[in-house]
């Protein structure tokens, strides 16, 4: 799956309809920046939205993740509802890995921490537990950004 590709096909598709980034995005419910990262290949649509956008542009799911229109005596190994389930399912498996990595930084964080409490009494180790300090906030900090990220995408 060629994001770049499947971009290049949405913005003609769109085009040869005759329709702005503004009009497809108001017909599908989404901005007209969701549709230009679209179209410039920087992200693909949301499963939801799919066949909102194919039924206008009148393409098939098939064709949208192929980048290019179907030849007559082409043959698909998957139906349409198969395509959109495994597009869903591979967008809830990234929402999950990015919640999952927000929680180990956050445990990492807290080990970080710990530590720099337990290390002290001299100048370099008091500079020592003082970096340890902040990586551990920078590190739980990250990490709570990162978990709720992940959050709001499923």
């Amino acid at each position: 799956m060629n994001q770049s590709k499947i971009g290049t096909f949405i913005a003609d598709k769109r085009r040869e309809k005759n329709m702005t980034q503004a009009e497809l995005a108001e017909k599908i419910g989404v901005s007209n920046k969701t549709i230009s990262k679209w179209e410039n290949g920087k992200c693909m649509p949301d499963y939801a939205v799919i066949q909102s956008l194919c039924e206008e542009l009148g393409i098939t799911v098939s064709e949208l993740m192929d980048g290019e229109d179907a030849s007559k005596d082409s043959m698909r190994a998957y139906d349409e509802e198969q395509i959109l389930d495994l597009l869903r399912r591979t967008q809830t498996l990234e929402s999950q890995r990015n919640s999952l990595s927000g929680v180990v930084l956050i445990v990492m964080g807290i080990a970080f921490l710990a530590l720099s409490f337990s290390i002290g009494g001299s100048n370099a180790k008091d500079l020592m537990s003082g970096l340890l300090l902040g990586l551990a906030i920078v590190e739980m900090l990250a990490g709570v950004a990162t978990a709720v990220r992940g959050m709001s995408r499923q």
